[in-house]
């Protein structure tokens, strides 16, 4: 086998190799990111990006079957994307950081939206 001369200095690699995500970070990373990878679940979080919302009123607003908007909450819930907050018998849902509200304003604006 040939011997491959790396191109790039020792402070590079270093940078690279303490930059790039490995073991429990990168699954975050992945998971974070697999939020944003779902329609359904892109239009509740755009949704609640304006207000918090019970189940019966993103699924009217959106036009989604009540049972769909409640599994992708209960998704969203187990990440901490979205928190919950009863209200009598009533569950409003939110984002749970203005954190995700940003990355989908940059995903639109790289979009160029």
């Amino acid at each position: 086998m040939a011997t491959q001369t790396l191109l790039l200095d020792g402070r590079t690699q270093t940078l690279i190799e303490d930059y790039v995500p490995e073991g429990e970070i990168l699954d975050g990373l992945v998971s974070f990111f697999s939020v944003f990878s779902d329609s359904t679940r892109l239009r509740i979080l755009s949704a609640l990006a304006i207000t918090e919302l019970c189940v019966t009123d993103l699924s009217f607003v959106l036009g989604i079957n009540q049972t769909t908007v409640s599994h992708q909450l209960r998704f969203l819930k187990n990440l901490g994307i979205v928190r919950s907050n009863r209200v009598g018998k009533v569950i409003f849902y939110s984002l749970s950081n203005d954190t995700v509200n940003d990355v989908l304003l940059k995903g639109v604006e790289f979009l160029g939206y």
